[in-house]
């Protein structure tokens, strides 16, 4: 009985080791390395037969505006946390207690985890593996790159993917010269990128972009990780 519990620690521990190490492959080169394509995207062009258009280009060739407008949409804690808001978690799970609907509480870290290497549908394996490649995106890689990133792998419409090609397919323009009006409204589309339309805006999300402007405002752009 001792071999046996023996033999299954050490394939355990054989199995961990592995892991971690397929997880520093998948990360750390992301210092020097722009990656060619997503798992979403990929999950986009051969499950959903979807057509993909993306376009990578390096953060100075996005505007402020548009990095703003992110993190006032999606992760407004986003230079100061380390992957994880732990205030935002707490705010969704006292709004779940009290009957209300259980929302997302991802930082722009966790998106980046999920749109790199994950896949759409929600479950308690994926948010786990989200986390464990969140914690290391923190660890390997600056801020600045993390959104660099983060911008350039968001699905902005259906099969428009990165900062470029939104800005590109909405609004006919590089995303260099974004205004903050379109900013916000590309921003605004992230919770539903394939119903949320920023060329043709809904009066639900005109609203949104006025609360996201709002935001952008109240953060001033010295709140860009640098």
């Amino acid at each position: 009985m001792k071999k046996f519990f023996r033999w299954v620690f050490r394939w355990l521990f054989r199995l961990g080791l592995a892991w971690v190490l397929l997880t520093a492959l998948l990360v750390i080169p992301l210092r020097w390395v722009e990656p060619p394509t997503s798992a979403f995207m990929q999950i986009h062009r051969w499950v959903e037969q979807g057509s993909i258009s993306h376009q990578w280009v390096p953060r100075q060739a996005i505007s402020d505006e548009l990095a703003l407008a992110v993190i006032a949409a999606e992760d407004q804690n986003f230079p100061k946390h380390r992957g994880f808001d732990a205030a935002e978690i707490r705010k969704a799970i006292d709004t779940h207690r009290q009957g209300g609907r259980l929302r997302g509480a991802s930082t722009i870290t966790q998106q980046l985890a999920r749109n790199l290497y994950l896949w759409p549908r929600r479950s308690w394996v994926r948010k786990a593996l989200e986390m464990w490649f969140a914690g290391w995106l923190e660890v390997s890689l600056s801020k600045q790159r993390i959104l660099e990133l983060y911008l350039n792998v968001i699905e902005l419409g259906e099969g428009v993917y990165g900062a470029e090609a939104g800005a590109r397919h909405h609004f006919d323009r590089p995303a260099s010269e974004l205004t903050p009006q379109q900013a916000a409204l590309l921003a605004g589309v992230l919770p539903a990128p394939r119903s949320l339309d920023a060329s043709e805006p809904d009066h639900y999300l005109q609203q949104r972009q006025t609360w996201i402007l709002g935001q952008m405002r109240n953060l001033g752009h010295g709140w860009l990780p640098e």
